[in-house]
């Protein structure tokens, strides 16, 4: 009898410790892809405003077509970009450039910057963008953590007989607006 256990033993645990592992990279690839799922809610999200904040910009800063135009283009494809997170993140990081320089427009139109509209929008975006960037953050670390389990030994083994690949980190520049401090005296 005690041989039998013993050759049970040695059947039956590395089934259940390739089971296990299997098991956790399974986990760990549902996280990345749950991670991957919060950053497209938010980018969405800013894909909303954008439009609001280019009508609200245009109102006052018409002749400023090559600004509203390029922002109006950038978003238009970063709204279609659904590639790896790599390619994503360069179309982006494109946006949040135009809406750099969007912001600059508006820092020559005194009247826009004290527009209740406008300094709404700039909250909302704010308030969107530190949710982007603390999703990215959350995704990048479950994309540590799998991308670390299929390297390491004896899991890197698993990982290889199931074709578990590496995942992308996804890195993307800060649009850099925050909102005006409200001052009440």
């Amino acid at each position: 009898m005690p041989v039998l256990v013993a050759i049970l033993v040695v059947l039956v645990a590395p089934v259940l410790i390739v089971a296990l592992m299997y098991n956790s990279l399974v986990t760990l690839r549902n996280m990345c892809d749950e991670a991957w799922s919060n950053i497209d809610t938010e980018l969405k999200r800013r894909y909303d405003l954008i439009p609001n904040l280019v009508e609200t910009v245009k109102g006052y800063a018409a002749h400023e077509r090559q600004v509203l135009q390029r922002v109006a283009e950038l978003r238009a494809r970063a709204v279609q970009s659904t590639g790896s997170p790599q390619s994503q993140a360069r179309d982006e990081n494109e946006l949040v450039r135009a809406l750099r320089s969007l912001f600059v427009v508006v820092e020559r139109y005194p009247e826009l910057k004290a527009s209740r509209q406008f300094l709404e929008l700039q909250r909302e975006l704010a308030l969107t963008e530190d949710r982007i960037q603390a999703a990215r953050r959350f995704y990048n670390a479950n994309v540590r953590d799998f991308n670390s389990r299929i390297q390491v030994f004896p899991s890197n083994l698993v990982a290889g007989a199931f074709q578990f690949a590496p995942r992308e980190f996804f890195e993307i520049e800060d649009v850099g607006v925050r909102a005006a401090p409200e001052v009440r005296l």
